[in-house]
């Protein structure tokens, strides 16, 4: 319930802020930017939601700081890190294939350079809005890979994309 908050501020900034100045762009640009969208509002779901009913009491537990020792959990054998490192490498993944549909003619290293912000901006806020979430550096790294690999499948579909999205806009 508390995550159905979230959401529903969501689809308001959606349809307030981004859907009618995307719309008058092309139907392209609406579909892709709303893709992001829609896969940016699943990573919080899965990051960092419940975040508006969480606000008040962002204060009311301790920081852990960032685990700044890289793959550690790896290293030491504890919980279930070949999982967790898949996921965060398959969690960004279609932010690297989004971003330079999205800013065209983006560079690689901008792709890069994105997910880096969008995984530090993550790591960062976890231990703020929930208390039993922790910042790890093996999560960023994971993270920068799975963009990185989005990128080059972007570049692989390009032709493909390209083709598609032309035919959309000139539907």
């Amino acid at each position: 319930m508390k995550v159905l908050v979230d959401f529903v501020v969501l689809i308001i900034i959606y349809f307030w802020k981004f859907y009618k100045k995307w719309k008058k762009k092309g139907k392209d640009v609406l579909l892709v930017n709303t893709l992001m969208y829609t896969y940016l509002s699943f990573v919080l779901f899965f990051t960092l939601m419940p975040i508006t009913v969480s606000l008040p009491f962002i204060f009311n537990h301790p920081y852990d700081p960032m685990n700044l020792v890289p793959f550690i959990d790896v290293l030491k054998g504890r919980g279930d890190f070949i999982r967790q490192v898949g996921l965060n490498i398959i969690m960004t993944i279609p932010f690297g294939f989004l971003m330079p549909l999205v800013k065209k003619e983006i560079r690689p290293l901008k792709v890069v350079f994105y997910t880096f912000l969008l995984s530090l901006g993550i790591e960062l806020l976890q231990p703020l809005i929930n208390g039993f979430r922790s910042a790890d550096i093996t999560d960023l790294i994971t993270n920068v890979i799975g963009g990185s690999i989005g990128y080059v499948v972007y570049l692989i579909f390009k032709p493909l994309t390209t083709k598609t999205l032309n035919y959309i806009s000139h539907r």
